[in-house]
């Protein structure tokens, strides 16, 4: 019964899997003509999916520079419109696999790894770099706050970035690599191949099947249609 629960989450390695797929599909088949329903449709999919919110982080980014560069690849193509509907193609299906990607929080994708024997030097560096950028965004955002309390005037002045914002930045990363590998001693990680246990361990549903099997199934009706 608790797998055909339906969850919000994706089995982390599916996620991570379809995501790469998702993008290369999409960079070989970029001039495809039902490609870009294909991507309407995965991206409905990816929000039912609970992956809504990566999706509306990734939707304006995507407007930007998918918009920017398919505006190039048609002048630059004397106004060919399928070579800027072919560039909208690329952006779109990167985009949603990065979408898809950022749904995985890290401490299910070091779960899953760790399940599956992963060697603990990957597992830990993972963790570590899907936590790491995370942090630098919330870091950045704390100097921005301070530099507002303190009235240290606009960001984009060189001679303020430099001293209100970079040099506390730069510090607050060495802060963060000292943290980091203060909990990785503390919480037991090891390199040597000690056994270890495993806390609420990760398994994929019949949802994550369903899932899995709507892209791939896209996929196969872009491909023979």
């Amino acid at each position: 019964m608790k797998r055909l629960k339906f969850k919000t989450t994706r089995y982390p390695l599916f996620a991570i899997v379809l995501s790469l797929f998702i993008i290369v599909f999409g960079m070989i088949m970029a001039k495809d003509d039902y490609l870009c329903w294909y991507l309407i449709g995965l991206c409905v999919w990816l929000c039912l999916f609970g992956c809504i919110k990566s999706v509306l982080k990734m939707i304006p980014v995507f407007l930007i520079f998918g918009g920017l560069f398919a505006i190039i690849a048609y002048y630059s193509g004397n106004g060919d419109l399928l070579s800027a509907i072919a560039m909208l193609n690329r952006f779109g299906a990167l985009f949603l696999g990065v979408a898809l990607s950022m749904s995985v929080s890290s401490v299910q994708m070091t779960r899953c790894l760790s399940q599956i024997r992963t060697p603990r030097a990957i597992t830990l560096g993972m963790l570590i770099s899907m936590s790491f950028v995370p942090m630098l965004k919330g870091e950045s955002n704390r100097v921005r706050e301070a530099m507002k309390t303190r009235g240290a005037g606009r960001i984009f002045n060189p001679k303020i970035l430099y001293r209100a914002f970079l040099i506390p930045f730069v510090m607050r990363i060495v802060t963060i690599s000292d943290t980091l590998a203060l909990s990785v001693e503390t919480r037991g990680f090891r390199l040597d191949g000690s056994p270890y246990s495993i806390y609420k361990k990760e398994y994929p549903t019949i949802w994550d099947g369903v899932f899995l099997i709507g892209i791939i199934a896209g996929a196969i009706g872009v491909i023979f249609l």
